[in-house]
């Protein structure tokens, strides 16, 4: 076992270091330019100027170009305003206006989502309403584990605001530098944690919701038990703003970790990383916080394209585990047993080698390896990314077949793997093969997916494991779904949207 003697490093926010592509058009005055398209009534979006005043709006194209365009993934389109309210009254008055003349609606958050979710078509018919200004942190709890907080309130910003009443607030995410907490709930966000503390859903006890109709639901009970009926927050998490708009959320608190241990773990392969999975739960409990897979390959782009890395071991091994430990005792009280899980592991044959972090900032120097994978995989040419998930006793099957499979169909292609396997979440993506041709291999985005996707659902899993479905994904779930369950989703939709005015042509 070696030690570690690199520099300290600090996590990436993947959103701002990646290079954002914003669709500007060539007239940037102040009122919507002509050569972009207007299907909202002019009445329209005077009574919503009129609702918000002069700092909820924006009619810029230059400003609205940002909020019409992912920042991955090209997903994008057009809308006449984006609105901007400062309070859930002024997003309720706004969308009152839109339900009453038949305007839809794309709720918008940090705009990080990866699936086209959160941007408009290119008809000019919708307007979209940001969070942004809807930032405030209402209340902290700690007798109760609780804070109140609104949906614009960016994820890094929560996670230090529950650090400084001495508690943790779990969520975390590589765009947790811009994304918003409203838009991780209405996409179920997992990231790095879920493994101990869950998705986002398991960290929400209370709601404030906007209907499509413009009415207000009240729902911000920080109770952990309440009996009397649906849960009504569970339809909006995760719904991608189809059903209604998050304006604000009660969000469970956690002890704030005394002790924390990260290692990174080489191991022969990903049966092996999951029997020490198994075997640092039997040792540590729920104190095992995150145990991340990461395949060779995914390192050695992050050592060719993001400076400052370097790699921990002398050796190179095929595959590795980041694994991390939380728990509440004096510093360096789980060392021993790490070192023990560890140890045993690597006499079990579960172990090739691992590094254990001597302190924080080495942890993080860990850690940036982890988040640095998708930006360096983005200077290798053309891939196909997908968001996956199988039971975990499922994970190796997976990784084999899939590889073997789209090997035989494209020769060459270079498979990335990387992800949750704690909670069996796995991102997997083909990169092109050194010798081909990235657009002739962007071609083959459908019958790829086909390959990965219908592995997927032989093993029981899902095409989307966090990332949601979008537009991205809308019309291929109809594969691996049952009319059953897309029959009662699209109830769910017409039941609290009959008009499809909240971001329509998403999801369902």
């Amino acid at each position: 076992m070696t030690g570690y003697a690199g520099p300290p490093r600090h996590g990436l926010d993947l959103v701002a270091c990646s290079e954002k592509r914003y669709i500007i058009p060539m007239d940037s005055s102040k009122e919507q330019s002509a050569a972009q398209p207007n299907a909202v009534a002019a009445t329209v979006l005077e009574r919503i100027k009129a609702a918000v005043g002069p700092k909820g709006y924006t009619v810029d194209p230059a400003e609205i170009a940002p909020h019409c365009q992912s920042w991955r993934d090209n997903w994008h389109g057009w809308v006449p305003m984006v609105v901007k309210p400062a309070n859930v009254d002024e997003v309720a008055a706004v969308v009152a206006i839109c339900a009453e003349s038949g305007t839809p609606i794309v709720p918008q958050g940090g705009n990080t989502g990866l699936t086209g979710g959160g941007q408009p078509h290119a008809s000019g018919t919708e307007i979209i309403i940001s969070t942004s200004r809807m930032n405030r942190v209402r209340e902290i709890d700690i007798l109760n584990n609780t804070m109140t907080v609104e949906a614009g309130c960016i994820l890094a910003e929560l996670q230090v605001a529950a650090a400084d009443a001495d508690r943790l607030f779990p969520l975390s995410l590589a765009a947790e530098g811009s994304c918003q907490i409203g838009g991780n709930l209405s996409t179920n966000a997992g990231g790095t944690q879920v493994l101990r503390y869950g998705n986002a859903r398991n960290l929400v006890l209370g709601l404030e919701v906007v209907l499509p109709d413009g009415r207000i639901w009240d729902g911000l009970r920080g109770l952990r038990k309440d009996n009397t009926g649906y849960d009504l927050k569970q339809l909006f998490i995760g719904a991608e703003g189809t059903l209604g708009m998050i304006t604000a959320a009660v969000l469970k608190l956690f002890p704030k970790p005394t002790e924390i241990q990260t290692a990174l773990v080489a191991v022969p392969d990903p049966t092996a990383a999951l029997a020490l999975l198994s075997r640092a739960s039997e040792m540590l409990g729920e104190q095992v916080s995150a145990f991340e897979l990461i395949q060779r390959r995914a390192i050695d782009f992050v050592l060719q394209h993001v400076p400052d890395v370097t790699d921990p071991m002398a050796q190179v091994h095929p595959w590795y585990v980041l694994m991390e430990v939380f728990g509440q005792g004096e510093p360096d009280s789980l060392r021993d047993t790490v070192e023990a899980v560890l140890g045993d592991g690597l006499e079990a044959g579960e172990v090739l080698d691992a590094v254990l972090a001597a302190n924080r900032a080495q942890g993080q120097a860990l850690w940036k390896i982890r988040e640095s994978i998708p930006e360096a995989q983005n200077h290798e040419g053309q891939s196909v990314k997908h968001d996956v998930s199988v039971p975990l006793s499922r994970i190796a099957e997976f990784l084999e077949r899939a590889d073997l499979a789209l090997a035989a169909a494209y020769p060459g292609v270079r498979c990335v793997a990387f992800g949750h396997i704690g909670d069996g979440n796995m991102h997997y993506n083909p990169a092109q093969p050194l010798a081909a041709d990235g657009a002739d291999f962007a071609a083959e985005y459908g019958a790829i997916n086909r390959i990965v996707h219908d592995l997927i659902a032989e093993l029981n899993g899902s095409i989307s494991a966090e990332h949601g479905l979008g537009r991205l994904r809308r019309e291929e779930v109809l594969r691996y779904k049952s009319s059953v369950e897309m029959d009662l989703m699209r109830s769910v939709k017409k039941a609290l949207d009959p008009d499809d005015i909240m971001n329509p042509g998403k999801v369902v």
